[in-house]
């Protein structure tokens, strides 16, 4: 599709607009993973327009006791409080020994956590620490990823192989890494259900430069294109702070349940962009370009 056709994106309106045909690409999924919903749908663009909440095995069951105590509490910042001294004890991140840290091994990352992890994407988010995050994004939600360094089209091609040469090396070492991700989604998830009780989407913004640089998939009309996008994606809250980072400003209603995390989740963690990390798949999208936009957030 030539990407003059998706200049000047004006307009949300999935409850005019039928759904069009436009499913996930095989390409861009595994058959399997450990969540709710399968890839093809949790991935599509019937899912961005309807979407349902999603969850991970067995977390919730495995960390009941946690999510107990957070239902106990009124204050958000004493939940925050809650969840990290329940992630600092549940994998040992304050005293490594317990989890068998030696400090004799090689290669021993007793510094990596959740935290590092996520200012380490916020600082290149095609470095080894996005690499690990996209690789959980693969485990969990069975999405590939669509760019590391480069555009990944081929599974046997270099930019596929960097990836997986750097999500090895980041996982190495690490104390259940992922199972740190897995438990910080879910808590994100409670506390949007908590704090925005009835919600389904948010609206966000992405400054772009080249819109080749992305997988336009469909031009719909008035103005609006479907995109896919990567499967672990950055947005801000901010159409103004969004601005900043392109010459273009991608504007997208992302279901709720595909936020990892947000800015606010956590003291200090990704405040000074208002940044959203978001699960990717297929997005209707438009674009920003000269009145303010004010497009509704469904509820």
């Amino acid at each position: 599709m030539d990407r003059s056709a998706v200049a000047g994106y004006k307009a949300w309106v999935p409850n005019t607009m039928p759904d069009p045909a436009i499913p996930l690409p095989r390409a861009a999924r595994l058959p399997i993973n450990r969540c709710s919903l399968p890839a093809a749908i949790l991935g599509g663009l019937t899912y961005q327009r309807h979407p349902v909440p999603l969850a991970l095995d067995g977390v919730l069951e495995l960390h009941e006791g946690l999510f107990r105590h957070l239902d106990l509490e009124a204050d958000p910042a004493a939940r925050a409080r809650l969840f990290m001294i329940h992630m600092s004890a549940t994998f040992s991140l304050d005293h490594p020994e317990a989890a068998g840290y030696s400090e004799n091994a090689a290669h021993a990352r007793i510094r990596a956590s959740y935290l590092r992890m996520l200012l380490g994407w916020a600082f290149d988010s095609d470095g080894l620490e996005g690499a690990v995050l996209k690789g959980w994004v693969e485990s969990r939600f069975g999405l590939l990823p669509r760019f590391h360094g480069g555009p990944i089209r081929d599974l046997s091609g270099a930019a596929y192989r960097r990836y997986l040469e750097q999500r090895t090396r980041g996982l190495y070492g690490t104390n259940a890494m992922e199972a740190q991700f897995d438990l910080l989604y879910t808590y994100c998830q409670y506390e949007l259900g908590r704090q925005r009780p009835g919600a389904t989407h948010v609206t966000l913004y992405r400054g772009i430069n080249h819109l080749a640089g992305h997988e336009i998939m469909a031009d719909l009309g008035q103005g609006r294109g479907v995109v896919l996008m990567n499967s672990l994606v950055s947005f801000s809250a901010s159409r103004e702070r969004a601005d900043e980072f392109g010459d273009q400003v991608m504007v997208v209603m992302v279901p709720l349940a595909k936020v990892f995390c947000y800015p606010g989740l956590l003291p200090g963690l990704l405040q000074g962009e208002a940044e959203y990390v978001v699960v990717g798949g297929v997005y209707e999208v438009f674009r920003a370009d000269d009145a303010p936009l004010h497009p509704r957030e469904s509820s």
